[in-house]
């Protein structure tokens, strides 16, 4: 291994899946290890060979894969005390998957050897020692996981040092030294680690948990102080708090250190790689993750986007697309000027003749203040660009509409809306009936526009959030609606906020259809 590269070694599909809420299959499992290798991984952990159903899958399948750059490693534990490594059915099952990796943990703290494990402090050197040897002969790299190896070298230094040897005797090819319970300082960890390397001088790892929030920070003190391997996950995905999270410390290492985790070209994919798995994970993605989080390059404040508008170096450490993101910029009650011109920029739209910036601004701030909330709703930020222009006519206009719901005995509940609208001069009056009044609503205003605008109907609303504002107002509460609507080309975001849910849907609903004929004109 080059002396400024860093083997990285992903255990999402392991350790990452023990987060509380996540549950992969086997097929999931796949699709997530083809995207690793893709990015350039260097080892995949597949999962604990015959510990469950879904485990043996992935190996039996990860056998007869081609993969192009990472080499897949099976997880598990040393022998059981009194064992001979051959009977031990856990060994077995590692060799048996058939990996070119296999990762074995031991106990490095006597409080677990004494109290968990419950064996003789010689014993447990032995059944490190053994089943490392076990591996090493079955043709196997072994990596050997030092667990709670800190709490252990601060219980008895000499003792943790002695599993390490016991590993290296049985022919471990790196030693990991695991922060399990996540509870170490990075300038521990530095000491450790170098103090170890001095002792020993064998290739080191590095495994973090983020109990501490420290997990990232651990795993490059480590680095600082010779490991040349680190494990994480894709996205922090963990135990507790979590693992050390792989999409900030690859870009720390090759971005800030100087140190090689990475084929050429792979880290602009690292975007694309930790949605991609949030998605299979079915996982809500983190917008304040660094690097990958969508609010990781977004900027909100007056000053600071003014001072982007100039420099974008301004504000932000690293150019986004180094890591496959992009700036954004945030419309709200906080912008100034710069903020609506970015905005504007951005979704390539222009005030029309006479339109006033500043205007558009101050009405952002007035419906802020009235429960609106512009940081999601591009559209709505579009839409108010063009109406301040004096040569903006809009599509259509709202005369009146009307909403009844209803329960009739064996039918149930159901709603049905009437809209009348304007097109140039011309009035539309329809009716449709819908599951809740929003639906009914909906189907009313396309029915209304689909003769003068046939493309409504591919305008598909794919959801519609609500948030009640000020609960202390009960049943008068300000209620915020966002409706995201999407086409065949781009999806949107409108919002309405009112003292009625109903009126809240209409501005939104009525903005998005606007929204989208009006970007259809602009073709």
């Amino acid at each position: 291994m080059s002396k400024d590269k860093i083997e990285i070694y992903d255990t999402t599909l392991r350790d990452g899946a023990q987060t509380e809420g996540i549950s992969l299959s086997g097929e999931d499992k796949i699709r997530i290890a083809r995207r690793l290798d893709e990015f350039g991984i260097d080892v995949i952990e597949g999962g604990w060979p015959g510990s469950n159903p879904k485990d043996v899958e992935f190996f039996e399948r990860a056998r007869d894969m081609d993969w192009s750059h990472a080499v897949i490693a099976a997880f598990g534990s040393t022998r059981r005390r009194n064992t001979a490594p051959e009977d031990d059915a856990n060994l077995r099952a590692l060799v048996e998957a058939g990996t070119k990796v296999c990762t074995v943990v031991g106990k490095s703290w006597t409080l677990h050897v004494d109290e968990v494990l419950q064996v003789g402090r010689g014993e447990n050197l032995a059944m490190i020692e053994e089943s490392v040897a076990f591996l090493a002969s079955a043709g196997r790299r072994v990596v050997y996981d030092a667990e709670h190896f800190f709490d252990g070298f601060r219980g008895d230094p000499s003792y943790a040092l002695e599993t390490l040897r016991a590993a290296l005797r049985g022919g471990a090819d790196v030693l990991v030294l695991c922060d399990t319970n996540g509870g170490s300082m990075p300038w521990d960890v530095e000491a450790v680690v170098g103090t170890v390397g001095k002792e020993l001088g064998a290739k080191l790892g590095i495994h973090t948990h983020n109990d501490c929030e420290l997990a990232v920070a651990n795993s490059l003190a480590a680095v600082r102080a010779g490991a040349v391997h680190i494990q994480g996950t894709i996205n922090g995905y963990g135990e507790r708090c979590g693992n050390a999270n792989l999409c900030s410390i690859i870009p720390d290492l090759e971005l800030k250190l100087g140190k090689r985790s990475l084929p050429e070209g792979r880290l602009e994919q690292l975007h694309d790689l930790a949605h991609f798995v949030a998605d299979i994970a079915n996982v809500a993605e983190d917008p304040r993750l660094p690097y990958v989080g969508r609010s990781a390059f977004a900027h909100k404040g007056g000053i600071h986007v003014a001072a982007m508008r100039r420099n974008e170096r301004a504000y932000q450490h690293i150019e986004p697309a180094m890591v496959g993101n992009q700036m954004r910029v945030v419309v709200s009650e906080l912008s100034g000027r710069g903020n609506l011109l970015s905005k504007a920029e951005e979704m390539a739209v222009t005030v029309g003749g006479g339109g006033d910036i500043g205007a558009v601004l101050d009405e952002i701030k007035v419906l802020e203040a009235r429960g609106f909330s512009f940081e999601a709703a591009d559209a709505s930020v579009a839409l108010m660009i063009w109406r301040h222009g004096t040569e903006y006519r809009p599509p259509f206009r709202l005369v009146d509409y009307t909403v009844v719901v209803e329960h009739r005995d064996g039918r149930g509940t159901f709603a049905e809306a009437t809209v009348k609208v304007e097109v140039e001069g011309e009035r539309y009056h329809t009716a449709a009936e819908g599951t809740g009044p929003v639906d009914a609503l909906d189907g009313a205003l396309r029915k209304a526009l689909v003769s003068r605008f046939p493309e409504v109907t591919d305008f598909q609303l794919v959801d519609y959030k609500v948030r009640i504002l000020d609960g202390e107002h009960a049943a008068g509460a300000i209620t915020r609606v966002l409706i995201e609507t999407r086409d065949q080309e781009r999806d949107w975001i409108t919002v309405g906020a009112s003292s009625n849910i109903i009126d809240a849907s209409w501005r939104a609903l009525a903005d998005s259809l606007e929204y989208g004929l009006l970007v259809r004109r602009q073709k």
